[in-house]
């Protein structure tokens, strides 16, 4: 992939750019594999590797998240540079046709509302971030991340010219982030528009995104991943599954079937009545196993140590801290007889694993989410001794 911003030095996000897609690929699989065998040593050579699944080059994030800097009149959207000021990135290859068309609209209406940009090193402003989220059906979902409410009644009074301008935009809200902090939104999220979830279709599931709920940022990808994970836990033949940290539900509803209960466990309230939809729209449509989904709003580790029996397989796809020493040990001490582990962070992978000495890794695979960086996710099933 060639990337004008990158040649020019203006951003240099994509740090391994310049190295071949399918070597990033290789290297990213050797380093994984020598990973897991120093925090596990002879257990890590029982793997069964399947070959990587290789993203798009181009094209493939779903999901922006866009700095707001300049001025009103000549807003940037994309990163800061070192001294706190705006880079427009609207022309990034990352982001699918579909997405970039909304970055000039989005642009036109922060000058349309008069939103002030947000400077980070007068600490002045309103407008600091725009999150937009692409569905495969072509729908849109954008947040407007500000400081306060200040320009609430301008965003609304504009927002007919939005929505004729970007008529793929579904939702719209605000969401408000109020100290000056290194993070990228706040707790407060304001609906503007009827819709208040974007309808993700993956597959036979249709996963419904609240503004806040976590999502991949590659859809196709994570589609991939789904199914994946909903093959090998089928593999198992298993009558009950949990799904911790199962964000909006999208492994717990891939693995669906009659006869089998399916438990989902996510900290996020929002997240959890988004899988509720789900499933009941499943239930209605007669998909077996729907109407024996439960999704549950808790902490992971401590709804799991307040259950009397354990499952026949635990799926885990937890954050980049991983699933931590205690809910390892409770999975290494129970009746489960298989895991499946998603994991965004190799090295807290590795360090559960080891952790968990009476499950063995017997299969895992490589999932190219994020080219052009170090990153990438990796699944694995864990079988007990």
């Amino acid at each position: 992939m060639r990337c004008a911003y990158y040649d020019s030095g203006v951003c240099r996000s994509c740090t391994l750019l310049e190295v071949p897609h399918l070597g990033q690929v290789s290297a990213k699989q050797a380093g994984l594999a020598s990973l897991l065998r120093e925090a596990i040593g002879d257990r890590a050579a029982g793997i069964d590797w399947l070959d990587p699944l290789v993203s798009a080059e181009q094209g493939f994030r779903t999901k922006a998240k866009m700095v707001i800097a300049g001025t009103v009149d000549a807003p940037t959207v994309g990163i800061l540079d070192a001294d706190g000021r705006g880079v427009d990135l609207r022309h990034c290859p990352l982001y699918p046709d579909a997405l970039a068309a909304s970055f000039p609209v989005l642009a036109r209406f922060v000058s349309r509302a008069r939103l002030e940009p947000y400077d980070v090193p007068a600490r002045r402003g309103e407008l600091k971030n725009v999150i937009v989220t692409l569905a495969p059906d072509g729908s849109l979902m954008a947040r407007l991340v500000m400081r306060s409410t200040e320009s609430l009644a301008r965003i609304r009074k504009h927002l007919p010219w939005l929505l004729a301008e970007l008529p793929a935009l579904a939702v719209l809200t605000v969401n408000v982030l109020g100290e000056h902090r290194a993070v990228l939104e706040g707790e407060r999220e304001i609906v503007l528009t009827d819709r208040d979830s974007l309808a993700m279709a993956m597959g036979d599931v249709v996963l419904h995104l609240r503004p806040q709920s976590f999502f991949q940022t590659n859809t196709a990808i994570a589609r991939d991943l789904y199914s994946q994970v909903a093959a090998w836990v089928d593999d198992a033949a298993p009558a009950a599954v949990w799904d911790l940290y199962c964000g909006v539900g999208g492994f717990a509803l891939h693995c669906l079937r009659g006869g089998r209960s399916v438990v989902g466990v996510e900290s996020s309230a929002q997240a959890v009545e988004s899988a509720r939809t789900s499933a009941a729209e499943l239930a209605r449509a007669g998909v077996p196993g729907a109407d024996l989904a439960t999704f549950v709003a808790a902490d992971a580790t401590r709804w799991a140590a307040e259950q009397a029996r354990a499952p026949d397989v635990v799926i885990v796809n937890p954050p980049r801290r991983g699933i931590g020493a205690e809910l390892a040990g409770l999975l290494d001490r129970s009746a489960t007889g298989t895991v499946v582990y998603s994991s965004c962070n190799a090295v807290t992978l590795a360090r559960d694993l080891a952790a968990m000495p009476s499950l063995a890794p017997v299969r895992g695979r490589l999932l190219d989410m994020f080219p052009h960086t170090a990153h990438y996710e990796v699944a694995m099933v864990l079988e007990r001794r």
